[in-house]
């Protein structure tokens, strides 16, 4: 298994949602964050007043997939998540050893 961790813009969620779940992927944790990489943030006026934006508000999608279903669930997000711009996100991919399901205690294989 592999776990699937994607930092999209905040207004691409719902086509990666809607574009896992065509895969038949449908467990997934969504978690507001806030970062940076190369666009490195922007400047914002407030009342008048000039401020530098450095965290940006972004949205993490995380789900665990079978080893065969990896590859195709990274090129849909990728697809599906992309402007084409600076700031469009990453993609990271963590084994997944085991997991356990609590309400039961099994652990899934």
């Amino acid at each position: 298994m592999k776990l699937i961790k994607a930092i999209v813009r905040p207004n691409k969620v719902d086509e990666v949602k809607a574009a896992l779940e065509k895969m038949q992927i449908s467990g997934m944790t969504v978690t507001e964050v806030r970062g940076h990489g190369k666009q490195k943030g922007h400047t914002a006026i407030y009342r008048g007043q000039e401020y530098n934006v450095s965290l940006l508000p972004k949205m993490e999608i995380e789900t665990v997939v079978a080893d065969s279903l990896a590859d195709a669930a990274i090129k849909t997000i990728i697809e599906s998540a992309r402007t084409g711009e600076i700031g469009d996100g990453r993609v990271f991919v963590i084994p997944v050893l085991e997991s356990y399901r609590i309400r039961t205690g099994e652990k899934d294989v």
